[in-house]
């Protein structure tokens, strides 16, 4: 479809190879589909250049698959935020998660959506278009041409 990308799994297994392991290709399908709720992938996307939308969305695969997929033969970990204090003896890990909006911080809990979050950073910024001054004036349109 143009416009729009699709996931190929070969080329973000190359991409990723240490999630390639515990992340197999259907999987990785269910993530990249995840992944675009959080990065528009149609023809109207504000990410125009599909080579960049599809790195864009190679790294919210990757950390979709981070935070959920077991690595290593250890199933994911239950904690969400960052972990804000830890203690050895009679281990004790308390974690944060305080997100005010359009906040980093669930990007922030894996490499990838951190790079994600770093990439993406003139795609969130305003941009200002100025209209012609005709459109400005309020009267325009109780204006008759005479």
């Amino acid at each position: 479809m143009d416009g729009v990308v699709t996931f190929d799994y070969p080329v973000w297994a190359i991409r990723y190879p240490e999630l390639m392991a515990s992340v197999p290709e259907p999987l990785a399908q269910a993530y990249f589909n995840e992944a675009q709720l959080y990065c528009d992938n149609t023809p109207l996307s504000p990410v125009h250049v599909l080579t960049i939308r599809e790195q864009f969305l190679g790294m919210l695969t990757a950390h979709i698959a981070a935070l959920n997929a077991p690595l290593t033969g250890q199933p994911s970990s239950p904690l969400v935020g960052r972990i804000s204090n830890a203690t050895e003896g009679s281990v004790s890990v308390q974690t944060q998660y305080d997100v005010p909006a359009g906040s980093a911080q669930w990007f922030a809990q894996t490499k990838y959506g951190a790079a994600f979050w770093a990439a993406t950073a003139a795609y969130r910024a305003m941009r200002y278009v100025p209209s012609p001054a005709r459109d400005m004036d309020p009267y325009a349109p109780l204006r008759k041409p005479w």
